[in-house]
């Protein structure tokens, strides 16, 4: 969505993001100004909250295994204690394709609250990060000053203070980070077996930690206006009903201070430039809704301040869409966000019903490819087939094939002398199994076959196949 530009200044901000220095072409670093105020104290409480549950998620466990994990090298995922197998890819496609539409329903409706409000880069830079930069190096100003000054040693100790304790939370991130991955137990056995153990992960935490340390010392904003693929995409999701962080330029402009006795019309803004100051990606709001901006909010608290210090309302720049500060028009439910709320409803129904019926233990049953019926001794003929039993759960289960039609035919395991089988977690069983009918009993060509399934004692599926042979006369 490309909101409208304020006619005076026209639309040369789209020419070049807040980022690259307009004369040199290098990367213009930011120096946000220290916000406060109701909603950046908001952000704070939630982002603590939020960190604690990241921290504390791997420790996190359901019959002795994590809420969350992400292996993806062993293709083992655990969400919210449901574990999720190779053989349940489909059900985890579908689990993926509705958080997907759920961020673009949610973007289409809200905008990118979630980049200024739960987003990790953003809760670790804004609420962790930064705020370790303003305690040693102070406000923007005095980071700006201390960049530019030469080399000495109050440069040295507090750049170096700064970059020690980023590199070391860059680190515990990390740890965090490969615990979703690999499960806390295993980067446990890595701090107290020691790297040449574990060498791969080791290497791993090393590529992890360097990686994060780029991010909030180095790269920053980066992350969100180049590399993040949402950000990219938002200004195709978002449209002029959504609610994003908007300047209202029917009451703000035309900008400027209003001297005393001065009688021309002015607008509400007041063009101090604080909440440019304030930005963490260095954009004006003011300019319309742009692809830097992550919705933190810190211009709204930044703005009502002002507002209020001239005895102005609150609300020059807050949550609105375009249609509200152009037309002011209320909020409604477009044509668009009802088809993407179908479309989200649907795919949690159908997630819903796939989730309740899956089986914790999964068999497959086809007779072998290529074979006919064998003639056997005692005026026998049988037939071959092929099975697969998984255990989809945590605990090893007792399973037992056992033959229910057709009646008088008997089933025979192949390099197996019984038909109980015992599988451990994740366990998967492969085998063959004679069905044998006595030749007289055949009556026509194909004969419908049923075997049952025992977990534990308990009927948990009826295969059904078909046994061929001759018929006899």
């Amino acid at each position: 969505m490309q909101s409208e530009a304020i006619p005076e200044y026209g639309e040369m901000y789209r020419d070049s993001i807040s980022l690259v220095n307009k004369k040199t072409g290098d990367r213009q670093w930011v120096y946000p100004k220290k916000t406060k105020g109701p909603l950046y104290s908001g952000r704070t409480w939630f982002s603590i909250f939020l960190m604690i549950l990241l921290f504390a998620g791997p420790f996190i466990k359901i019959n002795n295994h994590p809420i969350l994990l992400l292996n993806i090298l062993e293709r083992k995922f655990i969400i919210f204690g449901i574990p999720f197998w190779p053989q349940d890819l489909p059900l985890f496609a579908l689990l993926m394709l509705t958080f997907v539409v759920f961020i673009i329903v949610f973007t289409v409706m809200f905008g990118r609250v979630w980049c200024g409000w739960a987003c990790p880069q953003t809760i670790f830079m804004e609420m962790l990060f930064r705020k370790i930069e303003y305690w040693i190096e102070g406000d923007f100003k005095a980071q700006k000053k201390l960049d530019e000054q030469e080399l000495n040693t109050e440069k040295i100790i507090k750049k170096g203070t700064k970059h020690i304790i980023f590199f070391s939370l860059a680190v515990i991130i990390a740890n965090t980070f490969l615990a979703y991955l690999i499960g806390i137990d295993e980067v446990a056995k890595l701090i107290t077996e020691g790297p040449s153990a574990h060498i791969g992960q080791f290497i791993a935490l090393i590529i992890f930690s360097f990686v994060f340390y780029l991010v909030f010392a180095k790269i920053r904003e980066l992350v969100c206006i180049v590399i993040c693929p949402y950000g990219r995409l938002q200004g195709l999701m978002l449209d002029k009903n959504s609610i994003v962080v908007a300047y209202d330029f029917i009451r703000g402009e035309p900008r400027g201070f209003k001297k005393k006795n001065e009688i021309k019309l002015q607008g509400d803004c007041v063009d101090c430039h604080r909440c440019v100051q304030v930005c963490p990606t260095g954009i004006d709001i003011r300019n319309g809704t742009q692809l830097e901006c992550v919705n933190c909010t810190a211009c709204i608290d930044e703005c009502d301040d002002v507002m209020t210090r001239i005895n102005k309302p609150k609300g020059l720049i807050r949550y609105a869409s375009q249609e509200q500060i152009a037309n002011g028009l209320g909020r409604r439910i477009t044509f668009r966000s009802a088809a993407y709320l179908s479309v989200l409803t649907l795919l949690m129904g159908l997630l819903t019903y796939f989730i309740a019926t899956r089986k914790d233990i999964e068999t497959t049953l086809l007779r072998t490819p290529g074979m006919l019926y064998q003639q056997q001794e005692n005026n026998r003929v049988s037939n071959m087939y092929n099975f697969e039993v998984v255990n989809k759960t945590f605990h090893e289960q007792q399973v037992s094939v056992e033959l229910a039609e057709p009646a008088g035919a008997t089933l025979k395991m192949v390099d197996r002398e019984s038909s109980q089988l015992s599988l451990g977690e994740d366990e998967i069983i492969t085998g063959s199994f004679f069905i044998l009918l006595d030749k007289t009993a055949i009556k026509q060509n194909n004969i419908s076959a049923k075997v049952n399934i025992y977990s534990n004692g308990k009927l948990i599926e009826v295969m059904k196949t078909n046994f061929v042979g001759p018929v006899t006369n």
